[in-house]
């Protein structure tokens, strides 16, 4: 079953919100703290702790500087105080001097080239002169950090963002006093569609960082027809609106097509070998289940493939869009196809010092161990040992662990 997350935009979205519900899902609280140590930056703690909102429990995450001016609110504007300029490259060379996951590291580059580029149209200046302040202050750059790091703990499927609830009035930034939404959010909601819901309370609701996160991992804007919850976070906010602040996140499971997913296929004879390629890329980057090609023949005894795409419904609309958008095939089909998938659960096995992802898959008395792809590569890599004797060490140890 296809395991979503679901950011419930009710209340609208920040940086330290969204921390904080990750948090509160069950994400590595211990990940998140090596992570915050690698990075090596100077003059900051954090808090995570439960707390309230106007009689809303959740989990507060708070990231304290230590120049006594310094405090930790989000949104844009919040920071009064002074900070160290950065550009995208001074922000990009922090994510790389950490240690984190590769997909972790790219998506916390990825929101914050997201920001860059908003800002970038909101001021009239080229990407590379764009100088952060409020999101290139420490603590800004430890909730992009953290909350890219505890998304790719949780090893979601997709994510579900079908739009944020903003406030109105004005905001006061660094750039003076800015209508809500502001600039930034504006041109983030533009360029990747994600509605915004106006609302009568005063002040700004989202932030640049929160909906720049919520650009980066959204993969559909619909939540299934029927779902199981598995768990449920609360992310409590700052600011004082009058009522209560909070992020409220979901993991649910789509329980509507168990034992049936969708095929979306269409036959290629006009496109090149690289643009099949990028195109499959896009389809497993947007969540496809599987995707492959096929040889065939089309009229006129002309080669060509048939592209194949394995996904659930939700995700159709989206499969189709990457589809026409990156081929050159003007019709595509779909049909739903009835599946038998073995159970299956991920583990975590110490290898040669390292650390290896494992997926138990079992059907009945039929079990297999099949150590994931990925990790394997890179502790093969850092331990100096062949892809084959890590994979076959993970293997075995999984095994013998699960059977002790």
């Amino acid at each position: 079953m296809t395991k979503y997350l679901y950011l419930d935009g009710t209340n609208g979205i920040s940086g330290d919100m969204t921390v904080a519900s990750l948090l509160d899902l069950g994400a590595d609280r211990n990940k998140l703290d090596a992570v915050l140590k690698s990075l090596h930056l100077d003059g900051f703690d954090y808090h995570i702790s439960q707390k309230t909102s106007y009689s809303m429990s959740g989990c507060d995450f708070d990231v304290h500087l230590h120049h006594p001016e310094h405090h930790h609110e989000e949104g844009y504007g919040a920071h009064h105080h002074h900070h160290e300029h950065r550009h995208l490259a001074d922000v990009y060379a922090i994510i790389d001097r950490g240690e984190m996951t590769e997909n972790a590291r790219a998506l916390a580059k990825k929101i914050f080239l997201i920001v860059a580029e908003a800002e970038s149209k909101a001021h009239g200046c080229p990407l590379e002169e764009v100088h952060f302040h409020e999101v290139g202050a420490v603590d800004s750059i430890v909730d992009i950090i953290s909350a890219a790091v505890l998304f790719d703990d949780l090893r979601v499927d997709q994510c579900i963002v079908n739009g944020f609830s903003e406030g109105s009035g004005t905001v006061v930034c660094q750039h003076g006093t800015l209508p809500v939404p502001a600039p930034a959010v504006l041109n983030i909601a533009e360029k990747y569609g994600i509605p915004l819901r106006p609302s009568s309370v005063k002040g700004e609701r989202v932030t640049p960082t929160g909906i720049a996160f919520a650009a980066a991992v959204r993969t559909t804007d619909k939540l299934p027809s029927e779902y199981k919850i598995l768990k449920s976070g609360i992310g409590l906010g700052k600011r004082d609106f009058g009522q209560a602040s909070f992020l409220r996140s979901l993991l649910i499971e789509d329980t509507a097509d168990d034992g049936q997913m969708l095929v979306v296929e269409c036959n290629i004879d006009d496109s090149t070998g690289e643009e099949l390629g990028l195109a499959m890329e896009k389809l497993f980057a947007a969540g496809a289940h599987d995707v492959h090609f096929v040889p065939c023949f089309m009229k006129k005894n002309r080669p060509a493939y048939l592209l194949r795409v394995i996904t659930s419904e939700a995700c159709r609309r989206q499969m189709e869009d990457i589809i026409f958008r990156y081929t050159t095939t003007i019709g595509i089909r779909h049909y739903k196809a009835e599946f038998t998938c073995m159970e299956r659960k991920m583990l975590k096995v110490r290898v040669a010092g390292g650390e290896v992802l494992v997926k138990k898959c079992w059907l009945g008395n039929i079990v297999r161990y099949n150590p994931e792809y990925e990790s394997v590569k890179a502790l093969a890599e850092s331990a100096g040992l062949s892809f084959r004797e890590v994979f076959d060490k993970a293997r075995r140890i999984a095994e013998e662990e699960e059977n002790a």
